[in-house]
């Protein structure tokens, strides 16, 4: 039953244009763009589930909870009564941030490896944990974030043509991302 609503074109179709605007809203500093992600993710779960990418699919699941956490983040009034202030990470911060993605990308993908049936684990862990980080960077409008995101999502690319995900949206939405990080 969800595998059919989710092989339907609409659902994907429509967590691509959401996904899309959140990406436009976020780049224009608008708060707004944690509404679309809810709403993106919330489709991106089913899609992900069913393409047995789990860490893909559970990741949407905090992407929900981190843009009720964003959207407070970006309405917080800071000391100067700014509520948009960019800041950056230390080099030393980066380090240890990266090394974590990847320790935590081989204890879940060796867990899934072990214990599920999912598709290329580790690869699905390595996302996973980096698209986490990364989203914390959004809500806590650190200008690396995008850094981060375009690793990710040229990986992700991969990921999604390796599980027959080509022929849907994805591929665009992530290219499109990945260009728009830069304009």
């Amino acid at each position: 039953m969800i595998s059919e609503l989710v092989n339907q074109y609409w659902m994907e179709a429509l967590a691509v244009i959401l996904a899309i605007i959140y990406l436009l809203l976020a780049v224009k500093k608008d708060v707004r763009c944690w509404y679309a992600a809810i709403l993106s993710s919330s489709l991106y779960f089913f899609i992900m589930l069913s393409a047995n990418l789990y860490m893909e699919a559970y990741l949407q699941i905090f992407y929900i909870l981190m843009a009720i956490y964003g959207w407070f983040q970006w309405n917080k009034v800071d000391e100067y009564n700014n509520k948009f202030i960019v800041k950056t990470w230390s080099i030393k911060r980066h380090v240890i941030v990266i090394s974590s993605i990847f320790i935590s990308a081989y204890v879940s993908g060796s867990l899934l490896n072990i214990y599920t049936d999912a598709a290329l684990p580790f690869i699905d862990a390595f996302t996973t944990w980096g698209a986490i980080i990364a989203t914390y960077m959004v809500a806590k409008k650190l200008l690396e974030n995008w850094i981060y995101w375009f690793v990710i999502d040229s990986i992700s690319v991969l990921l999604f043509m390796s599980r027959g995900l080509y022929n849907n949206f994805n591929i665009i939405f992530y290219l499109s991302y990945n260009y728009l990080l830069w304009i």
